[in-house]
């Protein structure tokens, strides 16, 4: 079964507006893990606008409490590879920990990393944390360069960037399709590569209809469409609607 990751960066997000401790992103982690997903990721940005440091250490320790009665469960931190980050990383050891470009005053990500980006800071930064156990994966667009590039820096997985996907499929059944090809082409060729497939952005219960059949698919992180849907449903039940989708 493709494994569900479930962000929880909007609720640092809602609470951060008010300040204080409510709504809890441990309590959510908790709730997620609970509701069946086997995953839980953080993306703490510079600037703290959601995630802060503190949060990634307390999510560590709740998911390290879930991983005792069921080790399928990992943790997975996302970010660009700036020194802080790099450091709580390895504080904290997450299971995974997704390198993801920034660009500066961006809202969210635009993009995945480009084939031209010169490797011998990455291939360093994979490197230190392949040895401490984490594994690594690497946000690209699905495209042959920026996937082969991430294989000869080392990367053990790709993160698939998804919203061109999502933005696809709301034009319709062709257009969606047309784009589901070009996303299964490029999972393909990462697996001919040896690399694991992830996916996230954008995906929610309607595209992942068909995104769900991406070849070799091994998890999808998914935050705001499930944040979103859960200020209506609730959390659990929004976690269990998405795990049912992925079955």
């Amino acid at each position: 079964m493709i494994h569900l990751s479930v962000n929880v960066n909007k609720i640092a997000t809602l609470r951060n507006s008010r300040g204080g401790h409510l709504p809890s992103v441990v309590e959510a982690v908790d709730v997620c893990l609970a509701a069946g997903a086997m995953g839980i990721t953080v993306h703490p940005r510079a600037d703290q606008r959601h995630i802060t440091p503190a949060d990634t250490r307390d999510a560590a320790a709740r998911v390290k409490i879930a991983k005792a009665a069921n080790s399928a469960i990992e943790y997975n931190i996302e970010g660009d590879p700036r020194p802080d980050l790099i450091d709580l990383v390895l504080e904290t050891k997450p299971d995974q920990c997704t390198l993801v470009p920034v660009t500066p005053g961006e809202v969210t990500s635009q993009a995945g990393w480009s084939a031209d980006t010169s490797p011998e800071r990455l291939t360093a930064i994979v490197k230190r944390l392949q040895l401490e156990g984490i594994r690594v994966s690497i946000f690209v667009d699905p495209v042959e360069a920026p996937i082969r590039w991430a294989k000869r820096i080392g990367a053990d997985r790709i993160e698939l960037y998804t919203e061109p996907f999502a933005r696809d499929f709301e034009k319709g059944a062709a257009s969606g399709r047309a784009s589901f090809a070009a996303y299964a082409a490029a999972a393909d060729l990462a697996h001919s590569l040896g690399l694991g497939v992830n996916a996230g952005h954008d995906l929610d219960l309607n595209n992942l209809t068909l995104f769900r059949q991406l070849p070799h698919l091994d998890e999808v992180s998914i935050g705001h469409a499930l944040i979103s849907r859960a200020l209506f449903n609730g959390l659990d039940s929004v976690v269990r609607e998405y795990l049912t989708v992925l079955r």
